[in-house]
């Protein structure tokens, strides 16, 4: 029988009836990687002969009574997560002979579980690109059209996925690095709320993992169900346990919903700063029609959200205001140059990035200040409100364009041209705030791409959205193996 476009969930249910045995579905993952990603290069590191012997332990395990959450399940690992004896580059060519000596926090989360890591998935230059290419491992293809980028920054977890290697993955999350690849690919992912993952060992080499907490940049689950997204996130979740895990219990509060008629949600496909293009704008709305069909209150305005145009902004300049940080002080001194330059009157998306990007701390502090009123705003619109459905770009997956300037790099939405970076104005809808967003498929666009939005939730509350995504998977097809 074949497994591999199997749900993890599947997985466990023939697992436990003894239907398949851990050795059998790691044997056909491998199998199929060999013969099929030569041409999507999603797996960058293969660690095939330890996942032979994992598999072999789950089997041993389970043939003397124990049952573990993911126990015996092929998964793979983004790049840029710590596993013990294999590369952590992040794509960049002088850390090529870096080497860990230890697991991420949710590399032992996923051991512990039981699960089978097969390898690692690819990632872009630094984990700083929206698609999937370096010079160490080369470029991911996306598995529905190869001369399109399956995303990033967890491109390669997306490509995995959606061509059947593995039935989970886990990624990361600051510019839609989660939710994009889902998007482009047409599988499952989920931004945590800020702070409810540990991100410990997913660190640029050659920094040492440490327990920090990081800013706007989260880690998170991928799959090809909603429950399987819930699955994986019950073993991801919870406090670093050399921090915050010495006092603190995690204790998610359930769904707000179970019926689909009972959510009330705002649906919007509209951004003051980019258009968006029909073929997403079909996805929401395709969204839009079965929450009405299936009796949910949908809205498609509402004075409590927050100003879009503001919040894109502030998302936009504490983003690079974080990244340039570490710039040589030549480079940073020649951006305040360039900052200076501008003219007082320039209220374009470029010259915001351009201010964020040699903000002082005061600047920071200003700009952190209004996020927390924009926290407030969506605390408020979340009691009248159970999720937020919208775009996660404003088009499918695009063509591969490895020109290494991002600032010159274009997106073209229908026919016009806009600044590369402006698209990612709508993941950072939920991340300047820190909220959940679960990104789920919406069908297929004309010329027979996936499409996907993404389901915005109130903070801590993560499994509502992934509650209404489990709801309307029957209703908008959910996971299609590529065509």
């Amino acid at each position: 029988m074949e497994w591999n476009l199997r749900t993890a969930e599947q997985l466990l249910v023939a697992l436990r009836a003894g239907e398949v045995t851990s050795v059998e579905l790691t044997e056909q993952a491998i199998t199929r990687i060999e013969r099929e990603d030569e041409v999507i290069n999603a797996i960058c590191v293969p660690d095939f002969d330890r996942a032979r012997a994992a598999a072999r332990s789950a089997d041993a395990a389970r043939a003397g009574g124990e049952d573990r959450p993911l126990l015996g399940v092929p998964v793979t690992v983004k790049e840029s997560y710590d596993i013990a004896g294999l590369p952590t580059t992040w794509g960049m060519p002088q850390y090529r002979a870096h080497v860990p000596a230890e697991d991420a926090v949710q590399v032992s989360r996923l051991r512990a579980a039981g699960a089978v890591l097969l390898g690692k998935t690819n990632v872009p230059l630094g984990l700083q690109d929206l698609q999937s290419f370096n010079e160490i491992y080369g470029t991911t293809n996306n598995p529905w059209n190869h001369a399109r980028t399956p995303g990033g920054s967890s491109g390669g977890s997306a490509a995995a996925l959606a061509a059947g290697f593995g039935a989970l993955s886990i990624g990361s999350d600051i510019g839609g690095s989660l939710r994009t690849p889902a998007h482009f690919c047409g599988v499952y992912a989920h931004k945590p709320t800020l702070g409810l993952v540990a991100p410990r060992g997913m660190v640029a080499p050659p920094g040492p993992a440490l327990p920090v907490e990081l800013d706007l940049a989260v880690v998170g689950p991928m799959a090809r169900t909603a429950r399987d997204l819930t699955l994986l996130l019950d073993v991801m979740a919870g406090p670093d346990p050399l921090t915050l895990g010495v006092a603190y219990d995690l204790s998610l509060p359930p769904a707000r919903h179970q019926r689909l008629s009972d959510f009330r949600v705002l649906v919007l496909d509209e951004h003051p700063l980019i258009p968006t293009g029909a073929a997403v704008r079909a996805g929401v709305n395709r969204v839009a029609d079965a929450l009405v069909d299936g009796g949910a209150h949908v809205v498609r305005h509402s004075p409590l959200l927050p100003d879009l145009a503001e919040a894109g902004t502030l998302y936009l300049q504490l983003l690079v205001s974080g990244s340039v940080a570490r710039f040589p002080i030549e480079a940073y001194e020649q951006l305040q140059a360039r900052a200076a330059g501008l003219s007082a009157d320039d209220r374009s998306l470029d010259a915001a990035r351009l201010r964020g990007m040699v903000f002082s701390h005061r600047d920071w502090m200003e700009a952190n200040s209004r996020r927390e009123l924009h926290r407030h705003g969506w605390r408020q619109l979340f009691a009248e409100f159970d999720a937020v459905v919208c775009p996660i770009t404003p088009t499918p997956a695009f063509p591969h364009d490895p020109n290494p300037d991002l600032l010159e790099r274009r997106i073209d939405i229908d026919g016009v041209e806009y600044p590369f970076f402006d698209q990612l104005v709508w993941a950072g809808l939920a991340t300047m705030p820190g909220l959940p967003a679960t990104a789920v498929p919406a069908g297929l666009s004309p010329d027979g791409l996936p499409v996907g939005v993404q389901l915005i939730g109130p903070t801590f509350e993560d499994r509502t959205p992934l509650r209404l995504a489990e709801l309307l998977e029957p209703r908008i097809g959910g996971f299609q193996a590529p065509q």
